[in-house]
């Protein structure tokens, strides 16, 4: 099996990684409707292509990771936040989620930061599994925090040291 390439974004890859978006989207993980046309841009004035690690099989984008600050606070300015994972179906099971997660903790080392976190749905039983088999700990929750398809399910904080 190929080894996942991992590089940051460029303006080039948005159309891939609208596409990308739209096709993983899921009640699983996602706590906005599911995206209808005419579609937002998927940079925007908050998250440019240097926000985004992407990875590769085989010269194809087959996902990201959005990197961003959890608030705009300065004293919160040593902690980066994952907002945004995403792996084609075609690629899961080939490493991609696992190599996005390493290398966006090493960004995360590279700006400065010393702690990365991030949210996941309470039922997102893979992706939770995912994380803590990459250190995260969960750090807090907040029980039935969204109403998603007539459910009511908790909002996971995880997070680790850098």
């Amino acid at each position: 099996m190929p080894v996942p390439y991992i590089r940051h974004a460029i303006h080039d890859d948005e159309e891939a990684l609208s596409r990308l978006d739209r096709v993983t989207w899921s009640p699983l993980h996602a706590v906005t409707p599911r995206p209808q046309p005419p579609y937002d841009p998927f940079f925007n004035e908050r998250f440019g292509p240097r926000d985004h690690l992407v990875a590769e099989l085989d010269g194809t984008l087959v996902g990201y990771v959005r990197l961003g600050y959890p608030t705009s606070l300065a004293c919160n300015s040593h902690v980066r936040q994952i907002q945004g994972l995403a792996v084609a179906e075609t690629a899961r099971g080939a490493g991609v989620a696992r190599a996005l997660l390493r290398a966006v903790q090493d960004e995360a080392r590279q700006q400065g930061a010393r702690r990365i976190t991030l949210r996941v749905l309470g039922h997102n039983t893979p992706a939770r599994g995912l994380y803590e088999s990459e250190g995260f700990v969960v750090e807090g929750i907040l029980p039935e925090e969204f109403l998603l398809d007539g459910r009511y399910v908790d909002d996971v904080l995880m997070g680790r040291g850098l």
